[in-house]
């Protein structure tokens, strides 16, 4: 007499590390495959990877002192760009019976020294200001990162004759530094400052970047690629210098402020721009004789390059908090 059909029996895993003894139809019931494009449990769409950058992005758009910031930093650039927007006299146009005197009609601001209105000083300052900035900062990150990453990368007798010439730069205070190259400078142009910063500024950039690299090329997949034959060119610009660039942006990004004081302090000084160069320094350096008779002549430029310097630096901040992961 035939033997009854027997259904197929499967062994399905349990939570436990263990098995239990199912029927096929059973076992296939439990199993759920992971339907294309769906999540885990198979309900909803499966989250896409995030990358630091789009992760630091959604932080940032979330940041209240990055979006005040950012506004500050945008209408800056804007003025700076297009400053008769918002101001439309000349800024060396000046009248000497005006001169000292207060806010009147058509000038909030009032009048400096020489009779010019001050307000369309400020205004066309900030071009100054913002171009010596960005310009310093672009110039220091690029030097700074080239030969911190190389130095970083290769190691050896580079990154022993680097880290002693930046031992030799950090010893060089700035502001004497720039009281005795500048003095002998006679442009009225923003580039002898420019360059005097960028001089002086490579250093922490270069150090940032070398630390960077340095951490970078010990990581699996560069030691991957390495194996696979990748020339030190496609290492370095393929794989390092993307995963090693975010702290040369957060130190950049501060050190943009620092330089637009820097700027103000040397034309303070008188070593830096001169005029007729519209600068916030220079109205300052010329407002401090005044400081009592007409207070105003000081406190619109300087106010002005407080906010700025501190846009700059709460800016950095908060780059910095989205792109540091220790703080995630």
């Amino acid at each position: 007499m035939p033997e009854p059909h027997q259904p197929e029996r499967a062994i399905a895993a349990t939570g436990a590390g263990g098995a239990m003894d199912l029927a096929a139809s059973e076992a296939t019931s439990l199993e759920k495959p992971q339907q294309p494009g769906k999540g885990p449990d198979g309900t909803g769409p499966a989250a896409p990877a995030r990358s630091l950058w789009s992760d630091a992005w959604r932080d940032l758009r979330h940041n209240p002192v990055f979006l005040v910031s950012g506004l500050i930093i945008v209408f800056l650039v804007v003025i700076s760009l297009w400053p008769s927007l918002i101001a439309t006299g000349n800024p060396l146009a000046c009248d000497l019976a005006n001169a000292q005197k207060g806010s009147a009609p058509g000038h909030p601001f009032g009048f400096n020294e020489q009779g010019c209105d001050v307000y369309t000083r400020v205004v066309y300052g900030a071009r100054v200001s913002v171009t010596v900035g960005v310009c310093a900062t672009l110039g220091v990150a690029l030097l700074g990162s080239v030969l911190g990453g190389l130095a970083g990368f290769f190691g050896g007798v580079w990154d022993a004759i680097l880290s002693r010439v930046t031992d030799v730069f950090f010893a060089i205070p700035v502001v004497l530094g720039g009281l005795v190259l500048l003095s002998v400078v006679t442009s009225s142009t923003v580039w002898p400052v420019v360059g005097f910063m960028v001089l002086l500024g490579w250093p922490q950039i270069s150090r940032i970047a070398r630390g960077s690299v340095i951490t970078a090329k010990q990581n699996d997949y560069v030691q991957a690629a390495r194996a696979l034959g990748a020339s030190n060119s496609r290492m370095l610009l393929r794989h390092i210098a993307p995963n090693a660039v975010a702290p040369v942006i957060v130190v950049a990004t501060i050190a943009l402020g620092t330089f637009i004081a820097l700027e103000a302090t040397l034309s303070y000084l008188g070593v830096g721009l001169k005029p007729p160069t519209v600068s916030w320094g220079i109205d300052i350096s010329a407002a401090s004789v005044y400081i009592r008779n007409a207070p105003h002549m000081l406190l619109w430029p300087a106010g002005a390059l407080a906010v700025t310097v501190l846009a700059f630096i709460m800016l950095g901040d908060a780059v910095r908090d989205a792109l540091d992961p220790k703080l995630r």
